[in-house]
């Protein structure tokens, strides 16, 4: 993420996707993200049959972007549940 982008409201962010399993899910659950200039820190998907479990995880993402950006997700195509967790992040960590 730019540094433009980070602010006092930053804040860090969890997004949980259950969907179908298919071809191509994964570049379109990134995509609200790319389109709002944001790199999730964290990106994890696993398998399970028919269905696809992804978690994208940013450490200081815009707290007015979470609500698009889940509404966004909850629109791609064999999305069946999309999860949010978010919470102040520490700015000052050990070096």
């Amino acid at each position: 993420m730019s540094d433009a982008v980070l602010s006092n409201s930053a804040v860090f962010t969890s997004f949980h996707v259950l969907a179908d399993t298919c071809p191509g899910l994964l570049p379109r659950l990134l995509q609200p993200l790319a389109k709002r200039d944001l790199v999730a820190d964290a990106f994890h998907a696993r398998r399970e049959g028919d269905v696809t479990h992804v978690e994208m995880a940013l450490h200081a993402m815009p707290a007015e972007m979470v609500h698009l950006v889940a509404g966004n997700l909850g629109q791609v195509v064999g999305v069946r549940e999309v999860r949010v967790q978010h919470g102040r992040e520490m700015l000052l960590r050990a070096a």
